[in-house]
This record gives structure tokens, C-alpha cells and sequence, in this order.
């Protein structure tokens, strides 16, 4: 790949549900499928050379959805950060986990498990995962707003010195991606990454995630590196 290259890439996970409908399934048994897919990502990422990978997984507003769906959903996630422990892959290859977003949201068992590969994984520092769970754009900017009130209130900034850097700092990922790609056929942003994603390059493909191939990926990539990114100039 050319030196220009996306070295943050962010994917929206969205077409789980349908895909399963797709099969004749209970929708929620889509999730299932978005994790095998989810497996395989990883490692076409570090063929390719991206070093950091950043998720879609749970938004605040899918915590609307039904209780049968979340309860399937959460037990996959518990599953999968206490899975990670124990993969090879990640401590070999030097892979760091993290989640941001609302964790507080989450039942206390999964929310444990999440801390716990964090904490286990924060040395890293070939490949960084983040997984937005709980997450949202603007509640994200919210909350980095709350940081800074608190920072001014204990005397540790003044209110003129405050600036994009300032907010950019108090968000749960600081660091913002080249490419951000959204399977499902949707035409809009869903409220992901609204502060760090206004200079990024957007890519919305109409194949459902489980159908995401390598192919995909690549071709993205390629796309992406025939633009000229001006970020305003």
C-alpha cells in the first residue's frame, strides 16, 4: 500500500439483524454471525498494516431494543472480552483492547470483563482495538464537556484557555480515523465518532457487515488513497 495509507480505521457494524433475516433466523442470532466476521477483521487488519481499529458495537440508543435481543447480545459480549484473555493472538501479537463509551450502562459482570482485558492488554502497542460500546457522538462530547467543567471548577484551566485540543482531549478516543466505512446499505453516520470523523474519508457499502470480505477492505483502502484530503484547504 502507498505511504498514504489509512492507519485508523473505524467500521460502523451495522446489518447483523437483517443478514439473519436474510437466513430465516431469529434476528438477534445476527449478532453471531457479525462476531465471526468481527474475528476475521482483525487479522485482515494486520495483514494490511493498520494499526488502529476502531468498532461500532453497541450504540445508547440500541439499549432500547427489546430485552430478549440485549440479553442475547450482552451474554456474546461477556463471552468474548473473557475469551480474549485467553486468545494467543492478542498477547503475540500485541494487540491493545480498548473500550470506551457509557461502560456505567452495562450489567457489572460484563462491564468487569471489559476492564479486565483492558487492563491486561494496556501495554500493547502494535495494534490498538477500540470497541465503542455505550457509545455515542454527542453524548461523548457531553461528557468531555462535564470533564472540562470539572477541571475549571478545581482551578486546574481557565475558561479562555479552553479550546478544540482541550475538548479533544477529555473524549473517550482522542485520536481520530482516516477511513470509516459503514456496511448495511445506510446512507448517514448514526452518530459515530461526530467530533473525530468531520475530516475523515467515508465509505457506505451496501452489503450487510457478516458479508464484509477482505476484498472489501482492500478495495476501500485502495479508494481511499486515490483522494486528495484537503481537511478544509
Amino acid at each position: 500500500m502507498a505511504s498514504k495509507s489509512p492507519k485508523h480505521i473505524a467500521i460502523i457494524l451495522d446489518g447483523n439483524r437483517r443478514y439473519a433475516k436474510k437466513l430465516g433466523l431469529q434476528p438477534w442470532k445476527g449478532h453471531e454471525f457479525g462476531v465471526k466476521k468481527l474475528n476475521e477483521l482483525l487479522e485482515w487488519c494486520r495483514e494490511l498494516g493498520i494499526k488502529e481499529l476502531t468498532l461500532y458495537a453497541f450504540s445508547t440508543e440500541n439499549f432500547k431494543r427489546a430485552k430478549t435481543e440485549k440479553d442475547f447480545l450482552f451474554s456474546i459480549f461477556r463471552q468474548e472480552f473473557s475469551r480474549m484473555k485467553h486468545r494467543k493472538d492478542i498477547f503475540e501479537n500485541k494487540i491493545r483492547i480498548n473500550v470506551v463509551g457509557r461502560l456505567g450502562m452495562f450489567p457489572k459482570a460484563m462491564r468487569n470483563s471489559m476492564l479486565d482485558i483492558m487492563q491486561k492488554t494496556r501495554k500493547h502497542n502494535r495494534f490498538v482495538v477500540n470497541f465503542a460500546m455505550a457509545y455515542g457522538g454527542r453524548q461523548e462530547i457531553a461528557d468531555s464537556v462535564k470533564k472540562i467543567a470539572q477541571l475549571i471548577k478545581s482551578d486546574k484551566i481557565s475558561p479562555s484557555s479552553i479550546n478544540e485540543n482541550t475538548i479533544a482531549k477529555n473524549l473517550y478516543l482522542p485520536r481520530e480515523p482516516d477511513l470509516v466505512i459503514r456496511p448495511g446499505g445506510e446512507l448517514r453516520t448514526s452518530n459515530f465518532l461526530t467530533w473525530q470523523s468531520v475530516y475523515s474519508e467515508w465509505f457506505f457499502i451496501d452489503k450487510l457487515w457478516p458479508e464484509f470480505t477482505k476484498e472489501d477492505l482492500v478495495k476501500c483502502i485502495k479508494e481511499f488513497n486515490k483522494r486528495e484530503r484537503k481537511f478544509g484547504k
